[in-house]
């Protein structure tokens, strides 16, 4: 792009702000509060990577109205197809363009006109004043306005690069002479997103024929007489439509507003909307991006709301000024208000609204302007007296602060303690390890209570921390971040978020104390006493605070047994799984290092044989360029978002038996990426003191309840094919006195689908021992188990597996390569024998609608607000989620409670063998050779009776044990 003094900007607004929201819709960004902030994040981040990368000197953002427009009286039907906006993204429009005036960039719309027409005016008048004008949309029509001095900037989707059209760009992209054709085009053609009707039968590439030919669509139809064929009765028949989408088509230019160059100048920004509006929407780190130190949000109480918490008055304020920050509470007022709310929900009291709708006190709250009692424990005697004060406790809230993050390689720096709100305690613990013992020891009495209730955020760090020390708590736990998890399973938990939500207090960071995260970060470890003091205790003080909070929240949302039984009771048990780790056979990997780098370069060859030449087999431009341009291997080849061709695996699973170079393609990609991110990872991550593998579970992350894992991120360590599965045999017991054994449940979703839906046909099928695969092929092809084919048992398997999860014809057809009326015989046969499946569908949806929430068995819940959306897209999204939810959270559950049986079994009986792993539905475990026969029934009996399913479906577990993980699965 040409750097000049005049480059006008013209934002297609509503286009963009569509992008923005459906380009993170299967993962929405939520505020503490629930809201989705999709369309006003995305929205933000486009604009300021904008005005910091493009450098424009003027810019504007154009928006629709409501109001009809020409095109409406015209042609009724016009864009009468498109469906309802989503909620949420309705909901942005008001943020999105608080936040462009808060950038002092104007907003133009105008009654009877389109965004489209606005844009075309403007950039006609901008370019006769000299100016270099770029209309930023993704909208294909704007074709027809681009000249040397007008073009097109389509942003870049999901990291895909920005695209800048001119006439050059936009005649190769319609295959025409003219820019003025694109009007042509699509008069003849139509478009299908505005529902203009065109001449029915003509596509893209027929209208561009044409138009090479008569040059307009008056000619075309002048001439229609003298079209042969079939071709020549779909123009004649299509006169009147072709003439009424060209008019639809055409973007208006002489709207009635006006290009002034200083209206449209960029300006200093108004910081203070925007620092307004940036933490409403909760952008912290955009907002730092955006405002660097200036940017400092303040929480504040939602409007309309009478009295805090707290019993402070809390009033709206006045139009045009800041929130007041308001007295901060006492200690005592807290403790009052953790009472009364604990009260209310004894008493059945339904209107707790400042709990339920997660209620923020007044803002501005912080150390320095809150009433609170910190203090430093130093020396053995002060320590004793604490103990004692702590003892008259039968809940202690306990925090640890270590010299890094790796719990598993880090060392002890103190510990705080609070039992009342506004007051916590913090120890120091000395450097050197054994001193540091000596103080952690004075503390058994507490540790070793089995009657005290520990209290923490993430206590499961802690945990593992004083275990390296040789400590284990005794009592039971109350892990905050579990407790918000089962209440608000989606969204963020950390500590400094719940604060700012559920008490208006914004702790202090720990950059302020160690500096910003990378290479110059310091140690806390090396932070004065009386700054360290204050982060510490206030941890563990907000912590305190937090639980009084979540508690009646967890019978309000009655989510109280799977905190209790599932989640709480996981935290030790993860925490003895971390602390054993998995040795690891390093020689092995070095070794298969070189015979996967050895076939990769093989694969690479063959390619590069196949292909005729060298080229960059890891750049998918250039795979692209040689597969479909030069090899031709596909004429209807597609292209991504960027331009380049498609050439992901699933792209190339489908060309596979056009041509061995696919084969050869696919073999080198999984080559190395077996190569870089398993076989040569896994040797970095081995743990200095011990030689193992400690990989670092996630309990609150997946909405579904599943485990996650990273460091290694063991779920997706390859099992489906055969080189992928080599890299199990890493994986080695501790020593030669030790077996791997692993335990996998069979098929466990497809057992509690037959379960929770009563499906007579599918239960049946498990209760009698079939294989469920078979069962159902002679079901939905109508032959008997024993004349079920191969094929047959293929097929339906992906029906058992996809239906569930929203797959329709289309899918299992594209699945199974088959035709998609044969999959949608399939599927109709599959919900005839299998009534039950459907109906758990339908009556699943409809529970969601009514009440807001799907449920796991154990009584997980997953909110889904979305579920009465008027827009399909992503109404239909959230119904998928109210389908396989409660499947996958079952599953969940199942898992977990059995992890907590087999470990409460295991200590009970002091045996020697450890669980080590879990990944997906499988436990892995280190067993003393001695012990096989004794831990064998054990793990068997607390995974099939973990969570005993509806209908007498039974779970069934299987099991192996070898010298490796490959060989015990």
């Amino acid at each position: 792009m040409e750097n000049t003094d005049k480059r006008l900007f013209l934002l297609d607004a509503l286009a963009l702000v569509f992008r923005a929201y459906y380009a993170l819709i299967s993962n929405p960004r939520l505020t503490t509060k629930g809201r989705n902030t999709n369309a006003q994040f995305g929205f933000t981040n486009a604009l300021i990577d904008l005005i910091n990368n493009q450098k424009p000197t003027h810019m504007a953002v154009c928006f629709d109205t409501e109001a009809p427009t020409e095109r409406h009286t015209d042609f009724a039907d016009y864009k009468a197809n498109r469906q309802e906006a989503p909620e949420d993204l309705l909901a942005a429009l008001p943020d999105i363009k608080a936040i462009i005036k808060g950038f002092n960039i104007p907003c133009v719309e105008l009654d009877g006109y389109e965004a489209d027409d606005v844009i075309g005016t403007l950039s006609k008048q901008a370019a006769a004043a000299g100016y270099d004008v770029y209309m930023v949309t993704p909208d294909k029509d704007y074709g027809q306005l681009v000249s040397e001095k007008i073009r097109i900037y389509k942003p870049g989707y999901q990291g895909g690069a920005a695209e800048i059209l001119g006439p050059k760009e936009v005649c190769a992209k319609w295959n025409i002479k003219d820019v003025s054709q694109v009007i042509d085009v699509l008069g003849l053609m139509g478009d299908a997103v505005d529902n203009i009707p065109g001449i029915k039968g003509v596509g893209e590439k027929t209208a561009a024929k044409l138009l090479a030919e008569y040059g307009t669509v008056e000619n075309v139809l002048a001439n229609a007489d003298g079209i042969k064929g079939a071709l020549g009765e779909k123009v004649r028949a299509g006169k009147e439509a072709a003439i009424m989408s060209k008019k639809l088509a055409t973007i208006i230019t002489n709207v009635p507003v006006e290009f002034h160059e200083g209206d449209f100048q960029l300006k200093e920004w108004n910081r203070e909307a925007l620092n307004e509006i940036f933490t409403m929407l909760e952008f912290r780190t955009l907002g730092k991006r955006i405002l660097g130190e200036t940017f400092t949000p303040a929480y504040g109480a939602p409007e309309g709301v009478q009295t805090d918490l707290f019993g402070n008055a809390v009033k709206p304020p006045a139009a045009g000024k800041k929130k007041p920050a308001g007295p901060a509470p006492s200690a005592e007022k807290l403790e009052e208000a953790s009472t009364r709310i604990e009260a209310a929900v004894e008493k059945g009291e339904e209107d707790i609204k400042d709990v339920e709708d997660g209620f923020l006190p007044p803002a501005g709250k912080t150390i320095h302007n809150t009433e609170h009692v910190y203090t430093a424990i130093v020396g053995e005697e002060a320590i004793c007296a604490l103990i004692e004060q702590l003892k008259q406790h039968k809940e202690i809230c306990f925090d640890t602060e270590t010299t890094g993050i790796d719990a598993n390689d880090v060392d002890i720096v103190g510990m705080s303690f609070a039992v009342k709100a506004g007051e916590a305690w913090y120890v120091p613990c000395p450097p050197d390890a054994v001193a540091a013992q000596k103080v952690l020891s004075l503390f058994c009495p507490l540790f070793d209570s089995p009657d005290i209730t520990w209290i923490g955020q993430n206590l499961k760090y802690d945990l593992l921390v004083l275990k390296w020390y040789g400590i284990t708590l005794k009592g039971p736990v109350f892990d905050t971040m579990l407790a918000h998890y089962v209440i608000e399973p989606e969204g963020k938990r950390g500590m400094d978020l719940l604060s700012a939500q559920y008490l208006g207090y914004e702790p202090v960071h720990i950059e302020e104390l160690i500096g910003k995260k990378g290479k110059g970060q310091g140690n806390m470890r090396d932070v004065e006493l009386e700054k360290i003091k204050d982060y510490a205790a206030e941890d563990a003080d907000i912590t305190l605070q937090l639980k009084h909070i979540f508690l009646p929240q967890l019978s309000k949302k009655e989510v109280e047994r799977v905190f209790y039984e599932v989640e709480n009771p996981l935290v030790k048990v993860l925490t003895d799984m971390e602390f054993e780790g998995i040795r690891v056979d390093t020689e092995f990997l070095i070794e298969y290092s070189k015979e996967l780098d050895r076939e990769a370069r093989q694969a690479e060859e063959r390619v590069y044989t196949q292909a005729g030449e060298r080229f960059n087999l890891g750049s998918p431009k250039q795979l692209g360029e040689v597969l479909f341009e030069r090899m031709k291997l596909d004429p209807k080849a597609k292209k991504t978002k960027t331009g380049q061709y498609a050439t992901g695996e699933d792209v190339l699973l489908k060309l596979a038996s056009r041509h061995q170079i696919v084969d050869d393609i696919l073999a080198y990609r999984e080559l190395t990426k077996l190569k870089s991110t398993y076989v040569d990872a896994l040797p970095t991550m081995i743990n200095r003191k011990t030689g193992r593998v400690h990989t670092s579970y996630a309990q609150a992350v997946a909405v579904t309840g599943r485990l996650s894992s990273n460091n290694p991120n063991l779920q997706n360590i390859p099992i489906r094919t055969e080189r992928g599965r080599e890299i199990r045999k890493a994986f080695i017991p501790r020593n030669e006195e030790f077996l791997l054994v692993s335990a996998d449940y069979s098929q466990i979703e497809l057992r509690i689908v037959a379960a929770i839906s009563g499906d007579p046909n599918m239960c049946a099928a498990f209760r009698d021992g079939k294989d469920i695969h078979t069962a159902t092929a002679a079901k939905v092809f109508g032959v008997e188990e024993s004349a079920v084919t191969k094929e047959m048992r293929y097929k339906a398997k992906s029906v058992n597996f996809g239906i569930i999860y929203g797959q329709g014809a289309f899918g299992l057809a594209d699945n199974l390569g088959i035709s998609r009326s044969e999959a949608k015989e399939i599927i109709d046969n599959y919900k005839a024998q299998f009534s039950g499946i459907q109906k758990y569908m339908d009556d699943t949806i409809n529970f969601a609608r009514e009440n807001g929430f799907v449920q796991t068995l154990m009584g997980r819940k997953r909110w889904l607000k979305d579920i009465n959306s008027a827009n399909f897209t992503v109404r239909g999204f959230a119904e998928r989620n109210a389908i396989n939810s409660p499947i996958q959270g079952s599953a969940a559950d199942m898992i977990k409670l059995a992890m907590i049986r087999i470990h409460e079994e295991f200590a009970r009986e002091g045996l020697k063998s450890r669980m080590l792993l879990q990944v997906h539905d499988e436990l892995v475990f280190d067993a003393h050779k001695t012990e096989l026969e004794i831990i064998k029934p054990i793990i068997m009996r607390c995974m099939q009776t973990a969570l005993p399913l509806p209908q007498e479906v039974p779970a069934i577990a299987e099991m192996g044990s070898g010298i490796n993980w490959l060989e015990a699965h």
